[in-house]
């Protein structure tokens, strides 16, 4: 676990693909209320596919460490693909135990992921249980 708990860290202190994009395709803001997180997601789109994505935000070590982690994942990503990710899927990529008082902040990237696919089709966003299915450990 320590090796997992240090790539949080490293992600924390040194965030992957962080910054504004100035060819987004797609803008899209989330928040989680309750501990304060905040992430705003920028992706270019084309054919279907992530072709670049960045991100803005504030918040604990794994809601910055998620978001970095999943960024790196989606690059070059179809959308279909990415839309179809779930919450066991971000949290095989933290590596580490979530305890039920974190998992918002864990699932705080893929909520925000899924409601800008939805902007970027025309779609409404959707409520956090429509989007990620949060549930108990």
């Amino acid at each position: 676990m320590d090796v997992f708990a240090e790539n949080i860290l490293d992600h924390f202190r040194h965030p992957k693909n962080k910054g504004r994009l100035a060819k987004a395709t797609v803008e899209h803001e989330e928040a989680n209320h309750a501990c304060g997180d905040a992430l705003t997601m920028y992706l270019q789109l084309e054919n279907g596919r992530i072709l670049d994505i960045k991100w803005e935000g504030t918040g604990c070590a794994i809601s910055q460490a998620a978001i970095s982690l999943l960024s790196e994942k989606l690059m070059g990503m179809h959308a279909n693909t990415a839309a179809q990710l779930r919450k066991q899927d971000i949290l095989d990529m933290l590596g580490i135990p979530v305890s039920t008082r974190r998992m918002r902040c864990a699932l705080l990237c893929l909520h925000t992921l899924k409601n800008a696919l939805h902007v970027a089709g025309g779609e409404e966003t959707q409520s956090w249980l429509s989007t990620v299915e949060i549930g108990e450990e």
